[in-house]
Protein backbone atom coordinates (compact mmCIF):
# COMPACT_ATOMS: atom_id res chain seq x y z
CA UNK A 1 0.00 0.00 0.00
CA UNK A 2 1.51 3.51 -1.09
CA UNK A 3 2.39 5.81 1.79
CA UNK A 4 3.45 8.97 1.84
CA UNK A 5 5.24 9.84 4.71
CA UNK A 6 7.53 12.86 3.08
CA UNK A 7 5.67 14.83 0.51
CA UNK A 8 8.82 15.57 -1.23
CA UNK A 9 8.79 11.97 -1.58
CA UNK A 10 5.81 12.39 -4.28
CA UNK A 11 5.63 14.11 -7.42
CA UNK A 12 1.80 13.35 -8.09
CA UNK A 13 1.86 11.78 -11.42
CA UNK A 14 -0.92 9.75 -10.13
CA UNK A 15 0.35 6.06 -12.06
CA UNK A 16 -0.44 4.24 -8.15
CA UNK A 17 -3.88 5.75 -8.97
CA UNK A 18 -4.39 4.85 -12.07
CA UNK A 19 -2.61 1.38 -11.89
CA UNK A 20 -4.87 0.17 -8.72
CA UNK A 21 -7.18 -2.47 -9.68
CA UNK A 22 -10.05 -1.96 -7.11
CA UNK A 23 -9.98 2.06 -7.25
CA UNK A 24 -9.04 2.06 -4.15
CA UNK A 25 -6.45 5.45 -4.29
CA UNK A 26 -7.99 8.41 -4.99
CA UNK A 27 -5.44 11.86 -5.94
CA UNK A 28 -6.93 14.65 -2.85
CA UNK A 29 -5.60 18.31 -2.58
CA UNK A 30 -3.71 19.14 0.52
CA UNK A 31 -3.45 22.28 2.00
CA UNK A 32 -1.41 24.10 -0.50
CA UNK A 33 -3.05 22.84 -3.20
CA UNK A 34 -1.16 19.55 -4.89
CA UNK A 35 -2.53 16.17 -5.50
CA UNK A 36 -1.16 13.33 -3.56
CA UNK A 37 -2.78 9.42 -2.96
CA UNK A 38 -5.39 8.64 -0.87
CA UNK A 39 -5.94 4.93 0.16
CA UNK A 40 -9.09 3.36 1.15
CA UNK A 41 -7.79 0.76 3.28
CA UNK A 42 -11.55 -0.93 3.34
CA UNK A 43 -11.21 -1.73 -0.08
CA UNK A 44 -7.67 -2.18 -0.49
CA UNK A 45 -6.55 -5.68 -1.39
CA UNK A 46 -2.74 -5.01 -0.54
CA UNK A 47 -1.76 -6.21 -3.95
CA UNK A 48 1.43 -3.88 -3.93
CA UNK A 49 1.15 -2.48 -7.54
CA UNK A 50 0.88 1.26 -6.38
CA UNK A 51 4.54 0.95 -5.09
CA UNK A 52 5.77 -1.53 -8.11
CA UNK A 53 4.70 1.49 -10.32
CA UNK A 54 5.89 4.50 -8.01
CA UNK A 55 9.01 6.30 -9.62
CA UNK A 56 10.10 7.27 -6.83
CA UNK A 57 10.36 3.97 -5.06
CA UNK A 58 11.68 2.78 -8.43
CA UNK A 59 13.59 5.84 -10.34
CA UNK A 60 14.82 4.57 -13.64
CA UNK A 61 18.46 5.40 -14.70
CA UNK A 62 20.00 8.53 -15.97
CA UNK A 63 21.05 8.73 -19.28
CA UNK A 64 22.53 11.20 -21.66
CA UNK A 65 20.63 12.18 -25.19
CA UNK A 66 21.92 10.23 -28.24
CA UNK A 67 22.00 14.06 -29.99
CA UNK A 68 21.38 17.23 -29.08
CA UNK A 69 19.63 19.78 -31.70
CA UNK A 70 18.44 23.30 -32.39
CA UNK A 71 14.95 23.25 -34.52
CA UNK A 72 12.64 25.75 -35.54
CA UNK A 73 9.26 25.42 -37.63
CA UNK A 74 9.34 26.83 -41.00
CA UNK A 75 6.06 27.43 -40.43
CA UNK A 76 6.37 31.04 -38.86
CA UNK A 77 2.65 30.99 -37.77
CA UNK A 78 2.42 27.81 -35.82
CA UNK A 79 5.94 29.19 -34.17
CA UNK A 80 4.61 32.38 -32.72
CA UNK A 81 1.81 30.49 -31.14
CA UNK A 82 4.10 27.94 -29.53
CA UNK A 83 6.25 28.10 -26.27
CA UNK A 84 9.39 27.61 -28.40
CA UNK A 85 10.22 26.42 -31.94
CA UNK A 86 6.82 25.02 -32.53
CA UNK A 87 8.15 21.04 -33.08
CA UNK A 88 5.20 19.47 -30.95
CA UNK A 89 2.35 20.44 -33.20
CA UNK A 90 4.64 19.34 -36.02
CA UNK A 91 4.98 15.66 -34.27
CA UNK A 92 1.58 16.02 -33.15
CA UNK A 93 0.82 16.41 -37.03
CA UNK A 94 2.64 13.59 -38.32
CA UNK A 95 0.66 11.28 -35.42
CA UNK A 96 -2.59 12.62 -36.39
CA UNK A 97 -2.12 11.80 -40.24
CA UNK A 98 -1.37 8.20 -39.47
CA UNK A 99 -4.40 7.71 -37.17
CA UNK A 100 -3.30 8.11 -33.78
CA UNK A 101 -3.88 10.13 -30.75
CA UNK A 102 -2.09 12.69 -28.91
CA UNK A 103 -2.31 13.71 -25.46
CA UNK A 104 -1.31 17.08 -24.33
CA UNK A 105 -2.15 19.22 -21.39
CA UNK A 106 -5.18 21.64 -22.32
CA UNK A 107 -7.58 23.78 -19.56
CA UNK A 108 -10.79 22.54 -18.02
CA UNK A 109 -13.64 24.26 -17.34
CA UNK A 110 -12.32 25.93 -14.49
CA UNK A 111 -9.23 27.27 -16.22
CA UNK A 112 -7.27 24.08 -14.31
CA UNK A 113 -5.01 22.19 -16.14
CA UNK A 114 -5.92 18.27 -17.34
CA UNK A 115 -3.78 15.98 -19.11
CA UNK A 116 -6.49 15.19 -22.13
CA UNK A 117 -6.32 13.77 -25.40
CA UNK A 118 -6.99 14.60 -29.17
CA UNK A 119 -7.57 12.99 -32.97
CA UNK A 120 -7.81 16.16 -34.67
CA UNK A 121 -5.39 19.06 -35.09
CA UNK A 122 -8.43 21.29 -33.79
CA UNK A 123 -8.32 19.34 -31.00
CA UNK A 124 -4.15 19.53 -30.80
CA UNK A 125 -4.35 23.38 -30.64
CA UNK A 126 -5.76 22.88 -26.67
CA UNK A 127 -2.29 21.75 -25.53
CA UNK A 128 -0.18 24.27 -27.81
CA UNK A 129 2.12 26.78 -25.36
CA UNK A 130 3.49 26.36 -21.69
CA UNK A 131 0.75 26.09 -18.71
CA UNK A 132 2.92 26.83 -15.65
CA UNK A 133 0.56 24.83 -13.33
CA UNK A 134 0.72 21.14 -12.96
CA UNK A 135 -1.93 19.06 -14.23
CA UNK A 136 -3.86 16.73 -13.42
CA UNK A 137 -3.55 13.24 -14.92
CA UNK A 138 -7.20 11.67 -14.14
CA UNK A 139 -7.60 8.60 -16.92
CA UNK A 140 -4.95 9.53 -19.29
CA UNK A 141 -2.64 6.53 -18.29
CA UNK A 142 -5.89 4.25 -19.24
CA UNK A 143 -6.69 6.34 -21.67
CA UNK A 144 -3.18 5.66 -23.32
CA UNK A 145 -2.70 1.70 -22.58
CA UNK A 146 -6.20 1.27 -24.28
CA UNK A 147 -5.30 2.99 -27.44
CA UNK A 148 -1.78 1.12 -27.54
CA UNK A 149 -3.71 -2.01 -26.82
CA UNK A 150 -6.00 -1.36 -30.29
CA UNK A 151 -2.77 -0.42 -32.41
CA UNK A 152 -2.86 2.83 -32.61
CA UNK A 153 0.14 5.61 -32.78
CA UNK A 154 -0.05 7.29 -29.41
CA UNK A 155 2.07 10.70 -28.72
CA UNK A 156 2.04 11.35 -25.19
CA UNK A 157 3.81 14.56 -23.99
CA UNK A 158 3.78 15.46 -20.11
CA UNK A 159 6.29 16.40 -17.20
CA UNK A 160 9.17 14.25 -16.93
CA UNK A 161 7.58 12.78 -14.16
CA UNK A 162 4.75 12.30 -15.96
CA UNK A 163 6.72 10.51 -18.40
CA UNK A 164 8.34 8.63 -15.98
CA UNK A 165 4.87 7.72 -14.23
CA UNK A 166 3.38 6.11 -17.81
CA UNK A 167 6.70 4.47 -18.23
CA UNK A 168 5.67 2.89 -14.92
CA UNK A 169 2.27 2.17 -14.93
CA UNK A 170 2.83 0.81 -18.71
CA UNK A 171 5.16 -1.96 -17.12
CA UNK A 172 6.34 -2.61 -20.70
CA UNK A 173 7.63 -1.28 -24.26
CA UNK A 174 4.98 -0.25 -26.88
CA UNK A 175 6.49 0.31 -30.34
CA UNK A 176 3.14 2.62 -31.23
CA UNK A 177 3.85 4.90 -28.64
CA UNK A 178 6.55 7.92 -28.67
CA UNK A 179 6.73 9.80 -25.23
CA UNK A 180 8.18 13.40 -25.42
CA UNK A 181 8.65 15.46 -22.34
CA UNK A 182 10.07 18.74 -21.54
CA UNK A 183 12.72 20.32 -19.46
CA UNK A 184 10.98 21.38 -16.49
CA UNK A 185 11.65 24.26 -14.07
CA UNK A 186 8.83 22.56 -11.53
CA UNK A 187 5.70 22.47 -11.11
CA UNK A 188 3.38 25.47 -9.36
CA UNK A 189 0.54 24.93 -7.04
CA UNK A 190 -3.18 24.79 -8.61
CA UNK A 191 -4.88 26.28 -5.61
CA UNK A 192 -2.13 29.87 -5.66
CA UNK A 193 -3.38 30.06 -9.73
CA UNK A 194 -7.20 29.18 -9.16
CA UNK A 195 -6.36 32.26 -6.37
CA UNK A 196 -4.84 34.29 -8.64
CA UNK A 197 -6.54 33.81 -11.48
CA UNK A 198 -10.16 34.56 -9.92
CA UNK A 199 -8.61 38.12 -8.50
CA UNK A 200 -7.27 39.64 -11.89
CA UNK A 201 -10.65 38.84 -13.36
CA UNK A 202 -12.85 38.82 -10.50
CA UNK A 203 -14.10 35.48 -11.15
CA UNK A 204 -12.41 32.85 -14.04
CA UNK A 205 -15.62 32.08 -15.43
CA UNK A 206 -15.33 35.75 -18.04
CA UNK A 207 -12.05 34.19 -19.11
CA UNK A 208 -11.78 33.42 -22.87
CA UNK A 209 -7.47 32.97 -23.34
CA UNK A 210 -4.87 32.73 -21.31
CA UNK A 211 -1.42 32.38 -22.08
CA UNK A 212 1.68 32.21 -19.94
CA UNK A 213 3.82 33.48 -23.04
CA UNK A 214 2.40 35.94 -25.21
CA UNK A 215 5.18 36.40 -28.04
CA UNK A 216 3.69 39.73 -28.35
CA UNK A 217 7.46 41.58 -27.47
CA UNK A 218 9.44 38.38 -28.75
CA UNK A 219 10.32 35.02 -27.22
CA UNK A 220 13.07 36.45 -24.64
CA UNK A 221 10.78 39.16 -23.37
CA UNK A 222 7.93 36.63 -21.96
CA UNK A 223 4.53 38.18 -21.61
CA UNK A 224 1.91 36.77 -19.81
CA UNK A 225 -1.80 37.46 -20.76
CA UNK A 226 -5.48 37.09 -19.85
CA UNK A 227 -8.45 37.79 -22.20
CA UNK A 228 -11.35 37.84 -20.17
CA UNK A 229 -15.25 39.55 -20.92
CA UNK A 230 -16.54 40.59 -17.54
CA UNK A 231 -19.62 41.97 -18.95
CA UNK A 232 -20.16 42.79 -22.71
CA UNK A 233 -16.15 44.25 -23.32
CA UNK A 234 -13.52 41.94 -24.00
CA UNK A 235 -10.28 43.44 -21.80
CA UNK A 236 -7.11 42.40 -22.86
CA UNK A 237 -4.66 41.46 -19.55
CA UNK A 238 -0.42 41.57 -20.04
CA UNK A 239 2.10 42.29 -18.43
CA UNK A 240 6.01 40.89 -18.53
CA UNK A 241 6.84 37.44 -16.91
CA UNK A 242 9.17 39.35 -14.91
CA UNK A 243 6.91 42.17 -13.29
CA UNK A 244 3.37 39.68 -13.28
CA UNK A 245 2.99 38.73 -9.68
CA UNK A 246 2.27 34.73 -10.41
CA UNK A 247 4.88 34.81 -12.89
CA UNK A 248 7.89 36.23 -10.06
CA UNK A 249 6.24 33.77 -7.27
CA UNK A 250 7.13 30.85 -10.16
CA UNK A 251 9.94 31.58 -11.44
CA UNK A 252 11.42 32.68 -7.61
CA UNK A 253 10.54 28.71 -6.50
CA UNK A 254 7.84 29.80 -4.01
CA UNK A 255 5.21 27.90 -4.71
CA UNK A 256 6.47 24.84 -6.74
CA UNK A 257 5.50 21.60 -5.57
CA UNK A 258 7.88 19.77 -2.38
CA UNK A 259 8.72 17.42 -4.57
CA UNK A 260 10.23 19.67 -7.50
CA UNK A 261 13.19 20.14 -5.04
CA UNK A 262 14.24 16.61 -5.59
CA UNK A 263 13.15 15.39 -8.73
CA UNK A 264 13.94 11.76 -9.73
CA UNK A 265 13.03 12.84 -13.39
CA UNK A 266 15.82 14.48 -14.05
CA UNK A 267 18.69 13.33 -16.48
CA UNK A 268 16.89 11.42 -19.12
CA UNK A 269 15.52 9.68 -16.11
CA UNK A 270 12.15 10.12 -17.49
CA UNK A 271 13.24 8.01 -20.74
CA UNK A 272 11.35 10.05 -23.07
CA UNK A 273 12.18 9.36 -26.57
CA UNK A 274 12.42 12.81 -26.75
CA UNK A 275 12.82 16.04 -24.67
CA UNK A 276 11.92 19.79 -25.93
CA UNK A 277 13.15 22.58 -24.13
CA UNK A 278 13.66 26.30 -25.05
CA UNK A 279 17.29 27.05 -26.70
CA UNK A 280 18.43 29.18 -24.55
CA UNK A 281 21.48 30.71 -25.64
CA UNK A 282 21.05 30.03 -29.27
CA UNK A 283 22.07 33.36 -30.15
CA UNK A 284 25.09 32.91 -28.81
CA UNK A 285 25.40 29.49 -30.28
CA UNK A 286 23.75 29.40 -33.60
CA UNK A 287 22.62 33.00 -34.39
CA UNK A 288 21.47 31.96 -37.75
CA UNK A 289 18.41 30.04 -35.94
CA UNK A 290 17.87 32.85 -33.57
CA UNK A 291 14.78 35.87 -34.56
CA UNK A 292 13.40 36.50 -31.42
CA UNK A 293 10.84 34.36 -32.00
CA UNK A 294 11.69 30.90 -30.55
CA UNK A 295 14.13 28.28 -31.18
CA UNK A 296 13.31 24.66 -29.68
CA UNK A 297 16.34 22.40 -27.91
CA UNK A 298 15.40 18.54 -29.19
CA UNK A 299 17.17 15.74 -26.80
CA UNK A 300 16.91 13.16 -29.66
CA UNK A 301 16.98 9.73 -26.39
CA UNK A 302 16.18 7.27 -28.49
CA UNK A 303 16.46 5.53 -31.80
CA UNK A 304 12.44 5.54 -31.84
CA UNK A 305 13.01 9.62 -31.47
CA UNK A 306 15.29 10.09 -33.70
CA UNK A 307 13.16 7.76 -36.55
CA UNK A 308 10.31 10.85 -35.93
CA UNK A 309 12.02 13.87 -36.19
CA UNK A 310 9.98 15.69 -38.97
CA UNK A 311 11.83 16.05 -42.38
CA UNK A 312 13.86 18.70 -42.72
CA UNK A 313 11.06 20.00 -44.89
CA UNK A 314 9.17 20.98 -42.45
CA UNK A 315 11.91 22.25 -39.76
CA UNK A 316 15.22 23.48 -39.64
CA UNK A 317 17.80 22.12 -37.48
CA UNK A 318 21.33 22.27 -36.09
CA UNK A 319 23.16 19.87 -34.35
CA UNK A 320 24.65 20.79 -30.63
CA UNK A 321 25.97 18.78 -27.91
CA UNK A 322 24.85 18.02 -24.12
CA UNK A 323 27.49 20.62 -22.55
CA UNK A 324 26.02 23.69 -24.66
CA UNK A 325 22.66 22.09 -23.68
CA UNK A 326 23.77 22.10 -19.35
CA UNK A 327 25.51 25.54 -19.96
CA UNK A 328 22.51 27.24 -20.56
CA UNK A 329 19.40 25.14 -19.59
CA UNK A 330 20.70 23.80 -15.78
CA UNK A 331 17.41 22.70 -15.21
CA UNK A 332 17.78 19.27 -17.31
CA UNK A 333 20.07 17.77 -14.56
CA UNK A 334 19.57 20.10 -12.00
CA UNK A 335 16.64 20.36 -9.36
CA UNK A 336 15.33 23.99 -8.40
CA UNK A 337 16.37 25.09 -4.59
CA UNK A 338 13.30 26.42 -2.48
CA UNK A 339 12.89 29.37 -1.96
CA UNK A 340 13.07 29.95 1.69
CA UNK A 341 10.15 31.95 2.36
CA UNK A 342 8.10 29.17 1.11
CA UNK A 343 7.16 28.27 4.33
CA UNK A 344 5.75 31.74 5.20
CA UNK A 345 3.97 32.04 1.76
CA UNK A 346 1.99 28.44 2.32
CA UNK A 347 1.29 29.48 6.05
CA UNK A 348 -0.46 32.81 4.97
CA UNK A 349 -1.94 31.70 1.77
CA UNK A 350 -5.16 30.23 3.66
CA UNK A 351 -5.80 33.29 5.95
CA UNK A 352 -4.93 36.03 3.26
CA UNK A 353 -7.43 38.09 1.22
CA UNK A 354 -4.95 38.53 -1.88
CA UNK A 355 -2.87 36.40 -3.19
CA UNK A 356 -1.77 38.96 -5.33
CA UNK A 357 -0.79 41.64 -2.05
CA UNK A 358 0.82 38.32 -0.29
CA UNK A 359 3.37 37.35 -3.10
CA UNK A 360 4.10 40.94 -3.05
CA UNK A 361 4.66 40.74 0.34
CA UNK A 362 6.62 37.99 0.45
CA UNK A 363 8.78 38.96 -2.67
CA UNK A 364 9.60 42.14 -1.72
CA UNK A 365 13.27 43.21 -1.04
CA UNK A 366 14.88 43.71 2.21
CA UNK A 367 15.03 47.42 3.26
CA UNK A 368 18.98 46.85 2.64
CA UNK A 369 18.62 45.77 -0.30
CA UNK A 370 16.55 48.50 -1.53
CA UNK A 371 19.42 51.16 -0.16
CA UNK A 372 22.09 49.43 -1.67
CA UNK A 373 19.72 49.67 -4.63
CA UNK A 374 19.44 53.68 -4.25
CA UNK A 375 23.13 53.89 -3.81
CA UNK A 376 24.09 52.19 -6.76
CA UNK A 377 21.65 54.62 -8.89
CA UNK A 378 22.98 57.41 -7.58
CA UNK A 379 26.18 56.99 -7.52
CA UNK A 380 25.12 56.39 -11.81
CA UNK A 381 23.53 59.77 -11.64
CA UNK A 382 26.29 61.40 -10.24
CA UNK A 383 29.04 59.54 -12.50
CA UNK A 384 26.89 60.82 -15.74
CA UNK A 385 26.69 64.32 -14.73
CA UNK A 386 30.66 64.51 -14.31
CA UNK A 387 30.96 62.78 -18.05
CA UNK A 388 28.21 65.05 -19.27
CA UNK A 389 25.58 62.39 -19.53
CA UNK A 390 24.86 60.07 -21.79
CA UNK A 391 26.95 56.62 -21.54
CA UNK A 392 28.78 55.92 -18.20
CA UNK A 393 32.48 56.41 -18.57
CA UNK A 394 34.44 55.19 -15.50
CA UNK A 395 36.11 58.20 -14.27
CA UNK A 396 37.25 56.39 -11.21
CA UNK A 397 39.70 53.61 -11.56
CA UNK A 398 40.04 52.88 -7.77
CA UNK A 399 36.67 54.08 -6.07
CA UNK A 400 36.36 54.15 -2.87
CA UNK A 401 32.87 55.99 -0.59
CA UNK A 402 34.49 58.00 2.10
CA UNK A 403 30.94 58.61 3.38
CA UNK A 404 26.78 58.59 2.64
CA UNK A 405 24.70 61.20 3.73
CA UNK A 406 21.07 60.30 2.85
CA UNK A 407 19.40 63.95 4.06
CA UNK A 408 22.36 66.18 3.59
CA UNK A 409 21.03 69.54 4.33
CA UNK A 410 23.56 71.50 1.84
CA UNK A 411 20.48 73.18 0.12
CA UNK A 412 17.88 73.34 3.27
CA UNK A 413 15.90 71.36 5.17
CA UNK A 414 13.18 70.92 2.96
CA UNK A 415 15.16 70.27 0.34
CA UNK A 416 17.35 67.46 1.55
CA UNK A 417 19.52 65.64 -0.59
CA UNK A 418 21.78 62.15 -0.70
CA UNK A 419 25.01 62.96 -0.58
CA UNK A 420 27.63 60.76 -1.45
CA UNK A 421 31.62 61.37 -1.46
CA UNK A 422 33.82 58.86 -3.73
CA UNK A 423 37.67 59.17 -3.59
CA UNK A 424 40.30 57.58 -6.24
CA UNK A 425 42.44 55.20 -4.27
CA UNK A 426 44.75 55.32 -7.89
CA UNK A 427 45.36 59.30 -7.18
Amino acid sequence: MISITDKKNCCGCGACASICPKQSISMVADSEGFFYPYVNKDTCIDCSLCEKVCNELHPMSQREPLRVLAAINKNEEIRLKSSSGGIFYILAEQTINEGGVVFGARFDENWQVVISYADTMKGVEAFMGSKYVQARIENAYKDVKQFLIEGRKVLFSGTPCQVAGLHQFLRKQYDNLLSVDFICHGTPSPKVWGMYLDEVTNGYKSVKSISFRNKINGWKHLHFSVEHNPTTKVVSFLSSAYQNQYMKAFLADLILRPSCFFCSAKSGSSHSDITIADFWGIWNVNPELYDDKGTSMLFINTDKGNQSLPSEEFVKYCDSDYSVALKYNKACAVSVTPNPKRKQFFAQLHSTESVIKLIDKILAPPFLYKCVRLIKSQINKMLKKENGGGKIIPCYTNPEILSITFRNKGTGWKSYSMKIIIKDKTQ
